[in-house]
């Protein structure tokens, strides 16, 4: 088999069989197959596409390609959520305790964030203690306990992607749906869970920026999930905005603790329950109002809260902090951008918003920067609320005073002001089960 042949027969439009899949993610791992030639695979798949199932192929063979991880010994009670990138997602420290509060097992491997999207991994770490480097012993033990840990990927979780991914970005082939597809779903593979929901965001805070191309890939990645044996939905959320209120690692960590008291962001809350209950619907094979109705009462019984203490306490993190959120790191210096007329927001930029947080030291630009934990962003106003000039639009955060006038300016730019109050947008676009 040459893999010259297999470039040849993607590019006149042919279907690749599973054995050129496989040869080809192979040779591309253990460096028989240079760059050049990998990168006019993707160019020919960028154009001529695959079929759903080359694609589910694609994705085995990249889940294949190095370490997987074996649940089997919780059955069939393991779950996983994976949400595309947003601004303000928080998501995962609401989801998981209120699912292994039911009875779900969430074993999960999350990132770090890099660019203007934050990181599950490091919102944790801004707890006191939180370890998210637990060896597979210690990650085995946890979730055996309690049904729920989560931690860093590993560094030998599918090598193909990681490969692909970085050839992909430099040869202009990121934007192809059974890549984007196969990327993401190869990693949910790998993770061993059998219920995967994902949580597909559109706008200007997503990588995906309109609820067209956010369906097509949900669609994409469920029938992937569904012809790999696991149970998958897709909820395609709304990213024009960012989630909730916070935006910064200690501070939606505070946010997250809000909603898991009951309070909180409603736009917020109604995400991380729509999720949950689609978790809980596939893996306990229920109907979504019997799901919803579990999640809600888990959620206002405080059970869901104290699922979350117990997991930052298993591991390492100071529970006292949960109790008592003002023992968050807090920042020296604060900022209140008011409004320089009247109006209704119109339109905020959730991507500018981000950028304006990693300004103020929430986020790294490049991977070795460090983090402030205390650093970020306070909305007081959202899309559709009515302002006064002079009333303050949100509140920074940071170590740094220097910042602020970066990030004021940059914030700014991303709230649109008009006179006529703006239609509301679903926060829900659409399920695809």
């Amino acid at each position: 088999m040459r893999v010259y042949d297999i470039i040849k027969k993607k590019r006149d439009g042919g279907e690749l069989s599973t054995a050129e899949i496989e040869f080809f993610i192979k040779g591309y791992v253990d460096g028989t197959i240079p760059d050049y030639q990998a990168s006019a695979l993707c160019m020919a798949i960028f154009y001529v596409g695959m079929t759903e199932r080359e694609t589910a192929d694609l994705t085995m063979a990249m889940a294949h390609s190095g370490d997987t991880v074996d649940l089997s010994r919780f059955g069939k009670d393991t779950v996983d959520k994976h949400s595309t990138g947003g601004v303000g997602d928080k998501t995962t420290l609401i989801v998981a305790p209120i699912v292994s509060s039911l009875g779900c097992v969430m074993a999960k491997m999350s990132g770090r964030g890099l660019g203007h999207t934050g990181g599950t991994i490091d919102k944790l770490e801004s707890v006191e203690g939180f370890n998210t480097a637990l060896s597979p012993e210690e990650f085995f033990a946890q979730v055996e306990k309690i049904g729920v840990a989560v931690v860093g990927q590993t560094g030998n979780l599918t090598p193909a992607d990681k490969k692909l991914y970085a050839l992909r970005d430099v040869t202009a082939t990121v934007d192809s749906i059974p890549l984007i597809a196969s990327s993401i779903m190869s990693k949910k593979l790998a993770a061993g869970s059998h219920t995967i929901v994902l949580d597909v965001k559109y706008g200007s805070g997503a990588f995906m920026k309109t609820p067209e191309t956010a369906e097509e890939l949900a669609r994409e990645m469920v029938k992937i999930g569904n012809n790999c044996g696991r149970n998958t939905s897709a909820v395609i959320t709304n990213m024009e905005r960012p989630l909730g209120l916070n935006i910064g690692n200690a501070l939606e960590v505070k946010e997250a603790i809000d909603v898991l008291n009951n309070r909180g962001a409603e736009d917020l809350k109604e995400v991380c329950l729509t999720l949950a209950t689609q978790i809980v619907s596939l893996s306990r094979g229920i109907s979504t109002a019997e799901a919803r109705a579990l999640t809600e009462d888990a959620l206002t019984s405080g059970r869901a809260l104290l699922k979350f203490k117990e997991w930052i306490s298993a591991q390492g993190g100071n529970g006292e902090w949960v109790d008592n959120p003002d023992l968050f790191p807090k920042a020296d210096y604060t900022y209140e951008v008011k409004a320089t007329c009247d109006g209704y927001i119109a339109k905020t930029d959730a991507e500018a918003m981000g950028i304006a947080s990693v300004m103020l030291g929430a986020g790294r630009e490049t991977k070795d920067d460090l983090i402030d934990m205390s650093a970020g962003i306070i909305l007081n106003k959202k899309t559709g609320d009515f302002v006064a000039c002079g009333d303050t639009l949100a509140t920074l955060y940071s170590c740094n005073k220097k910042a602020f006038e970066g990030a004021e300016k940059r914030f700014l730019s991303a709230i649109e002001l008009t006179a006529v109050k703006p239609e509301n947008e679903a926060l829900i676009y659409k399920i695809i089960q």
